[in-house]
């Protein structure tokens, strides 16, 4: 368990704000010279040989004004209740980032840390996420989660925060990993979900407090999100999807890649499909995940034994007629045989018993619930 009152922890945070000074450069000093107290104490001909001048002449300088603000601002920070913070050398340090390539030499931590030890999967995907995907992802995580897993992913808008929702009703609680500072939610949407996720889960950066939001962060803290997992669930993502940027570093990062299938016809689908060219699993329930990463589950539970994509859809002549791909209105007009008023009717109904959803330019799709 990580020391709030551990004086070490503010070498940790001038060598993570130092300039020039990034993840790559600060582990191969600290592989050389030690912890960052032994760095701050060696001599510049030394630094120098290892790293460029100005960098050298950058460690050996006295904290300014900006760094000892941030100082406090983390001290009163880890003052809180259930604030930690985490170097490389810390024995709470996530195990599962010591084996990626590029490892955070510091974490902010807020929540349940012990979650960071547990079995994860990632869960990822589209943030414009169609509604059936978002069932997917909360089913999909809710199961995952139920089995004992826990569920790593962004706290983005869509999928993200769909996986985060449904972990959260399980055992196996959640993992978000952010890209701005641990004392910043976004999207601000999702504030109640970080609250949820800080009491019950965990939520996790490797960002100075007071960072906002960054368009370069999120892509980044994507190695994170699949290096605590041992595996990576895809549900939705389009062809050029950050979610496929999170799947390409598991694959690096040597853990599984699973994804859901979906309509050849749907734009959220593409990443999917390509992922599976590629190698990825494909999967049609939370069974297929656990039976792949040798899950120790002996008891399914209701949910998990029931749940995958495309079972147990009502009946109604209207869904039979749409199908299980997106279907234009004048094509379910002139199929069905019922004129436009009938049908506005009859979808509104099934709309609001959530059988189906409007699509963009006049398109229908059937939904899945359970």
């Amino acid at each position: 368990m990580p020391t709030k009152d551990d004086q070490d922890w503010r070498d940790w945070l001038r060598l993570s704000m130092t300039k020039g000074v990034g993840n790559e450069t600060a582990r191969k000093l600290l592989s050389v010279f030690g912890l960052p107290a032994q760095i701050f104490q060696t001599e510049y001909a030394a630094l120098a040989e290892h790293v460029p001048a100005k960098i050298a002449h950058a460690i050996l300088q006295c904290p300014d004004a900006i760094l000892l603000s941030q100082m406090d601002r983390t001290e009163a920070w880890l003052q809180q209740p259930g604030n930690f913070l985490l170097s490389l050398a810390d024995p709470g340090y996530p195990q599962n980032l010591l084996t990626i390539s590029d490892p955070p030499i510091l974490l902010y931590a807020k929540g349940k840390i012990e979650l960071l030890e547990n079995k994860t999967v990632a869960v990822v995907g589209s943030r414009n996420a169609s509604t059936q995907g978002v069932l997917n992802a909360e089913k999909f995580s809710e199961c995952l989660s139920q089995a004992g897993l826990c569920v790593s992913s962004g706290l983005a808008a869509g999928i993200d925060a769909a996986a985060h929702t449904g972990a959260l009703r399980g055992n196996g609680s959640t993992i978000a990993v952010i890209g701005t500072g641990a004392d910043i939610v976004y999207p601000a949407r999702n504030r109640q979900l970080a609250h949820q996720i800080v009491e019950h889960g965990c939520l996790l950066s490797e960002y100075a407090l007071g960072m906002p939001a960054v368009a370069s962060n999120f892509p980044r803290r994507n190695r994170i999100i699949s290096g605590l997992a041992q595996a990576v669930l895809v549900v939705e993502a389009a062809a050029q999807s950050g979610s496929l940027i999170t799947a390409r570093m598991a694959a690096e990062q040597g853990r599984d890649v699973f994804a859901i299938p979906g309509s050849i016809h749907s734009p959220l689908a593409k990443g999917c499909h390509q992922l599976i060219k590629q190698g990825a699993k494909l999967v049609e329930s939370a069974q297929d995940i656990l039976d792949e990463i040798g899950s120790s589950v002996k008891m399914l539970s209701p949910t998990l034994q029931e749940f995958s994509v495309g079972r147990n859809m009502p009946s109604h002549k209207l869904l039979t007629i749409i199908g299980y791909d997106p279907i234009h209105i004048d094509v379910l007009a002139m199929r069905s045989g019922d004129n436009v008023m009938e049908l506005s009717a009859q979808l509104l109904d099934l709309e609001l018993q959530g059988h189906i959803e409007t699509l963009p330019n006049g398109m229908i799709q059937r939904i899945n619930a359970n």
